[in-house]
């Protein structure tokens, strides 16, 4: 299907990104991500220590995988922490992208509105391009827009809950205040349906990491995902039909038998 995405003037044909923590071995992961066919993999500067020998293995795979890397501040709970970790990934992966990260609750892991709009403005003046963790709340939208982002990624419920849209209507309203802004589900989907309900709302591409490593087959769902995305993005693309209170006979009364 060519129906390129374009993030920050980089085109890609995969709308689906994933995450690289958590899986059962690096061969399953390697495995999962190309079940995927993603483009895009994000990766924690926090999980991993980039430059100490434990962390060499991994940092190998990702390399072999000849995907783009989108770092992220996971785990970050401060602005300084934040965009600290932010200047250690452009070092190392030599990108201006940035998935940025700053939680305020641990329960949740809901990001902290004040900060993240604080380290957004800060990273972008930077010549950053910051992909945020946010919730669909519009006025944390508008701040982020305002900082300088040009990619927004909303929860659709707490990070690994996969609870899938809890806030249907929230979400609708985002896509509508930012049609051409590309908008990434990034948290809280379970299970390939939810991905699709998600393009079918109009969303650009969705970010998973807990529904496919923790799955008992994670490259089976991996595939399923990629599937999922895909025929969300159609049906979109195709125009769903509207709901109605009433039936309507899909099948014509015009030259039927009456006795």
């Amino acid at each position: 299907m060519n129906d390129p995405l374009n993030f920050y003037g980089v085109t890609l044909q995969s709308r689906l990104l994933v995450g690289t923590s958590q899986y059962p071995s690096p061969a399953i992961l390697a495995d999962a991500l190309a079940a995927s066919k993603t483009e895009v993999v994000t990766v924690s500067l926090r999980r991993e220590a980039g430059g100490s020998r434990a962390g060499e293995g991994f940092w190998g795979l990702i390399r072999e995988t000849g995907l783009r890397v989108l770092p992220n501040t996971a785990g970050c709970r401060t602005v300084k922490e934040a965009v600290t970790t932010a200047h250690m990934a452009r070092e190392l992966f030599a990108t201006k992208w940035i998935k940025l990260e700053v939680i305020g609750d641990d329960d949740l892991l809901a990001p902290d509105p004040f900060g993240l709009v604080e380290a957004a403005r800060i990273l972008c003046d930077e010549g950053f391009e910051v992909f945020p963790y946010m919730t669909e709340d519009l006025l944390l939208a508008d701040r982020l827009v305002e900082a300088g982002c040009r990619v927004l990624m909303p929860w659709a419920a707490p990070i690994g809950s996969g609870r899938g849209l809890n806030n249907v209507f929230g979400l609708r309203a985002l896509r509508a205040r930012y049609p051409d802004i590309p908008l990434v589900i990034d948290a809280g989907l379970g299970a390939p349906s939810q991905a699709s309900q998600a393009f079918e709302l109009g969303f650009d591409a969705v970010l998973l990491n807990t529904a496919i490593a923790k799955a008992g087959d994670p490259v089976a769902m991996a595939r399923a995902f990629a599937l999922a995305c895909e025929a969300g993005r159609t049906a979109y693309k195709a125009l769903t039909i509207e709901p109605r209170d009433m039936a309507e006979p899909s099948t014509p009364v015009l030259g039927r038998a009456f006795t």
